[in-house]
């Protein structure tokens, strides 16, 4: 029946391409709740592999309903909508930072949980509908596997498209309400099927699954026990990579998508084009893949171009994830009545790979060993599904295993090395290292956020007083501190000043006493290690305040701080937080600036070209604008920089103190201001790092 077949294949497809789109787009909408942190994808990942999970249970547990699935998914189909209506009206909320994993599952469970179950159910239960349907008098139709193909297909489209397509050009409010339309034609497209699956009475047209006499035997415990790991392994796989190159290998902050397109391909090879899964090739090229980036990865000094590295991990979670996708469609039911148990246990799998991943080895461990332990699940799980294959697969997918645990170990040892603190969180891995500074021979500590480094000290007599890394004098934040306020009888007047971002708290190193500073800072580990591994803060002869939570709510609740300066130190890690760089942001900035008052923007990244945007937000803040770029210095341990720095002072880029380091912003063509309800990185990513 090639017209149902489209009808059902067009249902699959769009309800598929329904789940992507939302899943980038609610991600988006939460970021500003905790502050950008990248960790906020993987924890929606985690989400939305639950919900996939339930929605296959619902499934699963629909279709042993009989005749009354139709009307109790139609009711679950009409609730949907109502709540999809009630969410698009009602407020965001505010965020709890202490319990950044509860708010996001309850603002998405709020918002668009029921919606998403009824989309992630739709692909089981149009392939059970289908072959009940197809079916004839008492004999099973076999189960259509390739609509699970188009609904991957259309989940990589919604992918690809969400970044390239729809962020650029269209606005949220836009995107909730296109896609509140494309839903309701999803509704229309399920009420035609189930209308269609009804007779006249009332009763169910497709014959009742318990009648039909099944083709082939009923599938193995190993085989189900299978369905669920095999999936767990490629989930691990898709987490540990994107989170390994969002944050030790390139701060670019669209990278995760790749990784999701990669593993959503290996989804539509393995189930639509089973052909091109040739095992022993895959096979050979997984050993190959976890051996090489084994040793990768336990070499400190292992480097590789950027583009490379990048297309290496890529490989690597392709061969994977195509090898565990591959081997359980390898594994799949031949009864159609077994298809919903089968989607139900992968869903499972895919849950709880994510859940291990996202949640539970932040908590377990404090270093990063995601990757590692991710290779050695595989590993294991490789060795399981070839062991019938005989004892030179069994031996070679055993030594493999204990290889892969033994790097684990390896990377454990040299974390150890050098390090004098080390704790993580939902906001990532802090690491404390000591080291010999070489100019002076004397110790040096660094604070790292995975290979970002947020500040250095050089423990010395003089060199403890002495703002390093990208703080430097002739900075732009050297310059704003220096020369932002009048002396009076030849003393500094006490300034108010603010800085968005903690890290080592090098900034109070500025600080003169009656002086007071702010901090502003959502991740509650980093305030611990500044104030006690570090002396910044303990040296300042001003009044020091840390303010914990997201700066932008924070300072909404405040009354104005009228800040003599106020600086925004959060864009040179792997996490933007674009909702503090926009209209409706700088607006609030400038209510907590004294009328001469100077904001100065890091804008320090080697993949992001920030300084347009910025001066664009400056200049409709009727602000002057300018860029300052300082030298790098090692004797110094000082980093290149880039500053932005605004103010309403025309006078201050015209002192001779200042006016030297200072140049005009060149900007982009096409470039759009950001607001709270548009933003877009791809028109700023550079095409090579700096």
């Amino acid at each position: 029946m090639p017209s149902t077949r489209v009808l059902y294949g067009t249902t699959a497809f769009l309800s598929a391409f329904l789940l992507f789109v939302i899943e980038p787009m609610s991600a988006k909408q939460i970021l500003p709740l905790l502050g950008g942190s990248s960790a906020v994808w993987l924890t929606c990942l985690v989400f939305f592999q639950a919900a996939l999970l339930l929605g296959y249970l619902y499934a699963h547990w629909l279709t042993h309903r009989g005749g009354r699935q139709f009307r109790i998914h139609m009711a679950t189909v009409a609730v949907a909508v109502v709540i999809l209506a009630l969410s698009m009206l009602l407020a965001s909320g505010t965020a709890n930072t202490s319990h950044p994993v509860v708010t996001i599952f309850w603002t998405l469970t709020r918002s668009i949980g029921l919606p998403f179950l009824v989309l992630a159910s739709t692909s089981p239960l149009l392939q059970r509908w289908l072959s009940e349907r197809e079916s004839t008098g008492r004999e099973a139709a076999p189960v259509w596997y390739r609509l699970f193909a188009l609904s991957n297909a259309g989940s990589l489209l919604a992918l690809i498209a969400f970044p390239t397509l729809i962020e650029p050009h269209i606005t949220l409010r836009m995107q909730r309400g296109l896609w509140a339309a494309g839903f309701v034609l999803f509704v229309a497209l399920v009420f035609a099927i189930t209308a269609g699956g009804r007779s006249t009475d009332g009763t169910t047209a497709i014959p009742d699954a318990s009648t039909l006499e099944e083709e082939g035997a009923a599938s193995p415990a190993h085989h189900r026990w299978l369905w669920f790991l095999l999936p767990m392994a490629a989930a691990m796989q898709l987490s540990a990579v994107t989170a390994h190159l969002t944050v030790n290998i390139a701060a670019i902050p669209l990278l995760w998508v790749l990784p999701l397109a990669v593993y959503l391909l290996t989804f539509i090879i393995a189930f639509d084009r089973p052909v091109l899964y040739q095992r022993p090739l895959v096979v050979r090229l997984l050993v190959l893949m976890l051996a090489s980036l084994g040793y990768a990865l336990s070499k400190d000094d292992f480097s590789l171009p950027i583009g490379l590295t990048i297309a290496f991990f890529l490989f690597e979670c392709f061969v994977a994830c195509l090898f565990c996708h591959g081997e359980a469609y390898r594994l799949r039911p031949r009864r159609s009545s077994e298809a919903t148990l089968f989607y139900l246990l992968i869903a499972a799998g895919g849950a709880a790979g994510t859940f291990m991943i996202g949640i539970a080895f932040p908590l377990i461990f404090s270093a990063n060993y995601d990757l590692a332990l991710a290779f050695f699940a595989t590993a294991v799980l490789a060795l399981a599904a070839t062991w019938n294959d005989g004892w030179a697969q069994r031996l070679l997918w055993s030594t493999a295993a204990v290889l892969m645990l033994a790097l684990a170990v390896v990377l454990h040892l040299g974390f150890r090395q050098q390090t004098i603190a080390q704790v993580r969180n939902f906001y990532g891995t802090l690491r404390v290292k000591q080291a010999d500074f070489h100019p002076l021979h004397v110790p040096y500590r660094t604070l790292m956020h995975g290979t970002i480094q947020h500040g250095t000290q050089i423990f010395s007599s003089e060199g403890a007083h002495i703002p390093t890394t990208y703080y430097a004098k002739d900075s732009g934040i050297g310059l704003a501190l220096r020369f932002c306020c009048d002396t009076s009888y030849g003393m500094p007047s006490p300034r108010h000043i603010g800085v968005i971002g903690l890290g080592t708290g090098t900034v109070a190193a500025y600080t003169h006493p009656l002086d007071r500073i702010r901090f502003y800072e959502i991740n509650p580990q980093v305030e611990p290690i500044a104030r006690h591994l570090f002396s910044y803060l303990s040296n300042s002869p001003a009044k020091v305040t840390i303010v914990p939570g997201d700066a932008r709510t924070s300072l909404s609740h405040e009354p104005s701080q009228q800040f003599d300066v106020l600086a925004l130190d959060a864009f040179s890690g792997d996490a933007i937080p674009l909702h503090l760089l926009t209209i409706e942001a700088m607006q609030l900035y400038r209510s907590h600036l004294k009328p001469n008052g100077i904001l100065v923007v890091h804008v320090s990244n080697q993949y992001l070209n920030l300084a347009p945007e910025v001066a664009l937000l400056g200049e409709a803040a009727h602000l002057e604008v300018r860029d300052v770029n300082s030298p790098s210095n090692d004797e110094r341990g000082e980093f290149r920089a880039e500053w932005v720095v605004m103010t309403a002072d025309k006078s201050f880029f015209s002192r001779p103190e200042v006016s030297p380091y200072t140049e005009f912003i060149v900007q982009k063509d096409k470039l759009r201001v950001w607001t709270d309800d548009y933003s877009s990185l791809l028109p700023i990513v550079r095409l090579s790092a700096r």
